[in-house]
C-alpha cells in the first residue's frame, strides 16, 4: 500500500480553509516569493552590503549627490568661492582624482560582486524552469497518449492520425533537442 502523500507548505490539507480559497496562481505567487525570500536570507552580510551600495550608486539622488560634491570640490579649489579657507587641492585637483578614482575601482568591485550573485541566481532559477518544462513535456506525452486511447475508444480518427499527432505523441528525446538547437544555433 502507497506511502499517503503529506501536505507541504505548498500543499494545503484537504478540505482546510486555505485549499478552498486559493488558486494556482496565488499558490505559484507564494512558491515564488518563498524561493526569493530564501534566496535572499542566504546572502551574506558582504553580499547585502554589495547590493546596498550598488543600489546606491545607481540611484539618482547618488548622481545628485556627486554633482553636488564634485561642483563644491571644484569651485573652492578653484578659488572661485569666498570663503575664509585656502585651496588644499589646487588645478590639476591631483586628490580629486584620485579618489574619484578609488571609487571607481570600489563601485566596480561592488557592481562585479552584485552582477556575479544574479548571475549564479538567473541560473538556478533558470535550472529549475528546465526541470519544470521537462516535467511538463512528460506530463503533456502522457496526456496526449490518454487522449489517444480515448479517441480510440470512440472511433476518431481524424486528430490522432495526424502526422503532428503522432510527432507530438513521441517522448521527446532532450539531448538530442539540445544537439539540434546547439547545430542551429553554431553551424560549421
Amino acid at each position: 500500500m502507497p506511502e499517503p502523500i503529506m501536505p507541504t507548505d505548498s500543499q494545503p490539507r484537504p478540505g482546510s480553509r486555505s485549499q478552498r480559497h486559493t488558486n494556482p496562481a496565488e499558490e505559484n505567487l507564494r512558491a515564488v516569493a518563498r524561493l526569493e525570500e530564501r534566496a535572499r536570507s542566504r546572502r551574506s552580510s558582504l553580499a547585502c552590503a554589495s547590493d546596498a551600495i550598488t543600489s546606491y550608486a545607481g540611484s539618482e539622488w547618488s548622481v545628485a549627490a556627486h554633482a553636488l560634491w564634485f561642483g563644491a570640490w571644484l569651485l573652492f579649489n578653484a578659488g572661485l568661492l569666498p570663503l575664509p579657507w585656502k585651496p588644499f587641492d589646487p588645478f590639476p585637483f591631483s586628490l580629486l582624482t584620485s579618489i574619484v578614482s578609488l571609487e571607481a575601482i570600489f563601485l566596480t568591485l561592488f557592481v562585479l560582486a552584485s552582477q556575479n550573485r544574479m548571475t549564479q541566481e538567473a541560473d538556478k532559477r533558470a535550472h529549475l524552469d528546465l526541470q519544470v518544462d521537462m516535467l511538463a513535456e512528460q506530463e503533456m506525452t502522457v496526456v496526449l497518449r490518454m487522449l489517444r486511447e480515448i479517441c480510440d475508444h470512440f472511433a476518431l480518427k481524424d486528430t490522432t492520425t495526424s502526422k503532428e499527432f503522432r510527432a507530438l505523441i513521441e517522448r521527446t528525446d532532450i539531448h538530442d533537442l539540445a544537439e539540434r538547437l546547439e547545430d542551429n544555433l553554431h553551424p560549421g
